[in-house]
């Protein structure tokens, strides 16, 4: 029997679970599944939208009764790095980068754990296998690299980051570096290295994820200039972090019916001006 995708996206919501971000909340998502010839189209359109990819699956927070998360994104054209930046990318110029195709290694891996056990042991992802490993760099249906940096002299690797090559910027899929090397700021390092290769390529954006006002784990986001979030429907650039809030209110989101329907799609005029 021969079966065909859909022509439209169906979009889907997920149980509410503990908010990893905001003690106390409770998360939901709106997500719709990323395959077919289509997929980079959608990747393309959806993450301008404040969807992020997560292997097949591209998603949002639509949380019930909160609004904090909010997509975030560096206009390279307005990047300018800080004295504590510039210090950062002095300190890993004996570092070597190198782009390959999505494949995991062992090596990759051991870094990861590493990372995990140190920085997040009672996260999401702490009791992730090998195959799950693999599964995260590998099962992409859109153009990904894994962008690695080693130490020049001694090859070591030190950091790792999967990313999306989109057609107005670079995603930040997930990134992960040796925590032992904290004052290093390998983190801070990798962003502003994909700001060069986004510069490098003419491409505008370098797509962060999610920053989430009040959440010490994505302070780090707000450090950056030319800064922009996606609320209300649309960018901005990010004012003082201290005018965000986190409050909960039960009109903070749209109905799920109404959201999907001001989805743009790919070749579909925006459904808002």
């Amino acid at each position: 029997m021969r079966h065909t995708l859909p022509i439209a996206p169906q979009f889907y919501v997920t149980a509410p679970q503990p908010c990893p971000y905001l003690e106390g909340r409770m998360e939901r998502k709106l997500f719709t599944a990323l395959q077919g010839e289509s997929a980079e189209a959608l990747n393309d359109t959806l993450s301008k939208q404040g969807f992020r990819r997560s292997q097949n699956v591209l998603y949002r927070p639509s949380c019930s009764d909160c609004s904090a998360c909010l997509s975030a994104r560096i206009d390279v054209s307005a990047f300018r790095p800080s004295k504590s930046q510039r210090r950062t990318m002095k300190r890993n110029e004996g570092l070597v980068r190198r782009a390959t195709s999505p494949w995991a290694t062992e090596e990759q891996y051991a870094l990861f754990r590493r990372y995990l056990d140190s920085r997040h042991s009672d996260g999401g992802m702490a009791d992730m296998d090998v195959f799950e490993f693999a599964a995260m760099i590998e099962e992409t249906p859109v153009r990904s690299r894994v962008i690695e940096y080693s130490q020049r002299d001694t090859g070591e690797l030190v950091a790792v980051c999967l990313s999306d090559m989109l057609e107005d910027g670079v995603s930040m899929v997930y990134s992960f570096y040796a925590p032992d090397r904290a004052k290093d700021s390998l983190g801070t390092y990798v962003i502003l290295d994909h700001v060069r290769i986004a510069r490098e390529a003419g491409l505008p954006y370098v797509y962060l994820g999610y920053w989430v006002p009040g959440s010490p784990k994505m302070g780090y986001k707000a450090k950056f200039s030319g800064l922009e979030v996606h609320a209300k429907g649309e960018w901005q650039r990010m004012r003082d972090p201290r005018d965000y809030h986190t409050e909960l209110h039960p009109l903070s989101t749209d109905p799920i019916a109404e959201q999907v329907a001001n989805i743009t799609l790919p070749g579909a005029r925006p459904a808002r001006g």
